[in-house]
């Protein structure tokens, strides 16, 4: 693939993610939040159905050779420190690598200071990475794949994943229906909360 067809492949695919992000109103603060907290399921929701659907592409296209898989190496230490760390700064910031972009689309002005952090915390990691690569790499396990581990094809393997996910969602949906956690009439960006009314003072006798 050239150079030209990949910017172009990437555009599509970015701008056809944040229009999935807004339509899902995953990239919204509240709902990020809300799931870390666990008050709201619509986060999981995506991403469980986004796993499911890339279960079954990667399944069709490996299946037939049309692809072939090349995952990264495994690495306990880096997983496990960096997820944490990353959970960390979504929380406090109410956004994610890719969600940052959709919030300053959306006109979210506090965005452009997360996405500043995260140029800033990617350049500094890059300066510091030779002298973090043996703490990175620690317990490092090779390319790690659950079909090399059980000796089943990747194929059905995907698949019987992506209906077990496929399960859980409707599960999920059973016990929490996504319009009653972001309402019926909900459509774009989520309606502000209506502010409290002050207090009215009570005159002293």
């Amino acid at each position: 693939m050239s150079v030209l067809n990949a910017v172009v492949l990437g555009l599509v695919m970015g701008t056809a993610f944040g229009f999935l992000l807004e339509k899902a109103r995953v990239f919204e603060p509240a709902v990020i939040l809300g799931q870390f907290q666990m008050r709201s399921f619509l986060m999981l929701r995506v991403f469980l159905a986004a796993v499911a659907a890339g279960l079954v592409v990667l399944a069709v296209l490996v299946g037939f050779g049309w692809a072939n898989l090349a995952p990264k190496a495994t690495l306990p230490v880096a997983d496990l420190v960096g997820g944490l760390v990353l959970g960390v700064g979504i929380a406090l910031a109410g956004a994610c690598p890719g969600t940052v972009l959709a919030q300053i689309g959306a006109g979210y002005k506090d965005a452009w200071v997360t996405l500043a952090g995260g140029l800033s915390g990617a350049l500094a990691f890059t300066y510091a990475e030779p002298t973090l690569k043996p703490f990175i790499e620690a317990a490092g396990q090779g390319k790690l794949t659950l079909d090399k581990v059980t000796g089943l094809p990747f194929a059905p393997l995907a698949l019987g994943f992506a209906v077990v996910l496929g399960a859980a969602l409707w599960g999920l949906e059973r016990w929490r229906p996504w319009r009653e956690e972001i309402g019926a009439e909900a459509d774009g960006l989520l309606p502000p909360r209506p502010a409290t009314p002050p207090t009215a003072a009570v005159p002293a006798e």
